[in-house]
């Protein structure tokens, strides 16, 4: 999820594990610990930007790298500490340990996922918040900083932090709930409508879990549509089909960088033909606007096919237009407005 969220839980964390003994500095080691898995968005910096989008929450993003840097970050900050305070290198190993672990599990509800299992090559998602969502963020971040203003040895100070821990959590599961909802509606419409599905698919729409976007691949191709909580009875109105033309790749298929793309994607994905290259659509991320026939896809890439095995692909930088229109649409179809799909 975002930084600051993040930042909010590791502080949470940090202040569970040793808030009582060291006060704020639980706090800020806890913050901090839960802001490194992120520092993979470096990995631009040395390698291409497909590999390093693959490699996003990967090795950083496993329990494996929670169990190795844990015993180096404590080792730090008990060599800072051990002359102010008494704290054993195993309580910093437990903060460091946790604060670490929890911010690729807090991930994997989000649309991209985590790589927990490195190095294997399975990447859990659960597609059931987005990656900002203010009702999962600012309850716990008031809580926080509530519990701040409070002495270590105040119990209202772990009342409040618990309090954040205890919000944030209920509010996840119940991110569950609604995605239930959602596939339920999804899958009732397909019925009525006699549509024949391999897959669905359903997912938050941005900074919310009251409207979520449904992927449903067909044989050839994928149909998108919306539903929210406030929705009436009406069936869901699904796009058109996108064909899925992945036989355009055939002859570049086992090219490395294709493989990436189709890693990356999982699967979802669908190929278009123009003048004298291909455009990859990666579907996993969605669509701006909620007019599924018309939007373009967020997550694209230009193929060129140079010959004598030469591909070249270039990420196609989305183009958001009138942020403010596609937001106001969002709302109105949050409330239930299905005639916006239309617009």
């Amino acid at each position: 999820m975002d930084s600051l969220t993040q930042i909010v839980l590791g502080a949470a964390v940090g202040e569970a594990v040793l808030g009582r003994k060291i006060g704020t500095r639980a706090m800020m080691w806890g913050a901090i610990a839960g802001t490194i898995p992120d520092l993979d968005v470096f990995l631009k910096l040395l390698t291409d930007d497909i590999t390093a989008t693959e490699m996003h929450r990967g090795f950083s993003h496993s329990l494996v790298f929670s169990i190795l840097f844990a015993p180096v970050l404590a080792w730090v900050a008990h060599n800072i500490h051990k002359r102010r305070i008494e704290v054993t290198r195993k309580d910093w190993m437990l903060l460091f340990f946790l604060a670490l672990v929890t911010h690729p599990m807090l991930d994997m509800h989000t649309t991209w996922g985590t790589q927990f299992f490195w190095p294997f090559e399975v990447k859990i998602t659960y597609n059931n918040i987005f990656v900002v969502d203010p009702l999962y963020t600012i309850p716990f971040l008031i809580c926080c900083i509530i519990a701040l203003c409070y002495k270590r040895t105040n119990p209202r100070r772990r009342f409040f932090n618990n309090l954040g821990l205890i919000i944030s959590t209920a509010y996840m599961a119940l991110t569950f709930v609604f995605k239930g909802f959602g596939y339920h509606a999804v899958d009732e419409s397909l019925a009525k409508q006699g549509i024949d599905f391999v897959e669905i698919e359903t997912k938050p729409t941005p900074f919310n879990t009251v409207l979520w976007d449904a992927h449903i691949e067909t044989e050839k191709g994928y149909l998108f549509g919306h539903y929210s909580l406030m929705d009436d009875d009406t069936p869901i109105q699904f796009s058109e089909e996108y064909p899925k033309n992945h036989h355009l790749i055939d002859s570049i298929r086992d090219n490395e960088v294709i493989q990436q793309l189709l890693r990356l994607a999982n699967g979802w994905y669908t190929i278009e033909k123009k003048d004298d290259f291909l455009i990859f659509n990666d579907l996993r991320f969605g669509q701006f606007g909620v007019n599924a026939n018309t939007a373009d896809f967020i997550w694209r890439y230009e193929i060129h096919d140079g010959g004598n095995g030469e591909v070249r692909v270039v990420r196609i930088q989305p183009e958001i237009g009138d942020a403010g229109k596609v937001v106001g649409q969002l709302w109105r179809r949050l409330k239930g407005d299905k005639s916006v799909e239309s617009e």
